[in-house]
């Protein structure tokens, strides 16, 4: 089981590396980098080439560890045991598997994506060493004894939110995904768009390179934004030299909103804009 990138995914030579060695480690593969880099992808791609099912489990702030064990819904058991149902002589009923019990008991090895673990507060992945590490845990209500036959491939992704404990940190194979460079960023362009024209590729990602080194930036556009951005372009068919020409003058790009997500960082283009103006 080697994971090589795809055709749809394009993936250096170290991201190769690193979920290879995860796999062969048996580790949960922790992936950083900047939001937008792929980091959630990469769990799908892994699970399409190497024809594994893919468990998805999205973290938020207020979601605690034990809901990726089980949950066990005591609020409607009492209903029930007020209604006179005959379900609730059986405590299993009320016991609901999470995300980590899916993994454990799936028929074939899957491959567990625990998204954005860094959203969740700082106790999170300290409650999860155990279950991570031994692959297995209990069922207090029941007493039943749950464990992986064969250890799922886990993706842990984070935007470095916060900090994760030692401990955590001690038993995940970790990578941080660079943003790409030019040449990197018009193979992934090339493959959402195969056909798009040479000189608007070239056009789009000068400008696109300019924006995100521009100093002071609050937020810096990503690989998402840019492919949306670019999209937008092909579907307003505008021509590159126009982008160049405001790429040039110190003009915000046409459809920059697919670029920048805040007004700071709008006033600052403007405000430069106006700066290069009054120069000349």
């Amino acid at each position: 089981m080697r994971f090589e990138g795809s055709d749809t995914y394009v993936a250096p030579k170290d991201l190769q590396i690193a979920v290879n060695a995860a796999i062969a480690l048996e580790r949960p593969l922790l992936v950083k980098g900047e939001p937008g880099t792929g980091k959630s992808v990469l769990a799908r791609e892994v699970a399409d080439q190497l024809g594994a099912p893919l468990i998805e489990w999205h973290i938020k702030s207020t979601t605690k560890a034990r809901e990726g064990l089980y949950e066990y819904d005591a609020v409607a058991r009492l209903r029930d045991s007020q209604l006179g149902d005959p379900r609730v002589t059986d405590i299993s009923n009320y016991i609901r598997r999470g995300k980590l019990w899916e993994a454990f008991v799936a028929p074939n090895r899957p491959v567990l994506l625990i998204d954005e673990i860094d959203k969740a507060d700082i106790e999170f992945p300290n409650d999860l060493l155990l279950e991570l590490d031994r692959m297995e845990f209990s069922v207090v209500e029941t007493g039943e004894r749950v464990a992986a036959q064969t250890r799922p491939i886990v993706l842990i992704t984070s935007n470095n939110e916060k900090e994760l404990p030692d401990a955590f940190l001690r038993r995940c194979f970790f990578h941080y995904i660079k943003f790409p460079d030019a040449e990197t960023l018009a193979e992934i362009v090339e493959v959402h768009f195969p056909k798009l024209k040479p000189r608007l590729l070239k056009v789009a990602l000068e400008t696109f390179f300019e924006l995100r080194e521009a100093p002071g930036l609050k937020k810096r556009p990503s690989t998402s934004e840019l492919l949306d951005w670019i999209k937008l372009l092909v579907v307003e068919d505008l021509d590159p030299e126009v982008i160049a020409e405001r790429a040039s003058g110190k003009v915000l790009p046409p459809l920059h909103g697919a670029l920048l997500k805040n007004e700071q960082d709008v006033h600052l283009f403007e405000r430069l804009a106006f700066l290069d103006r009054a120069r000349r």
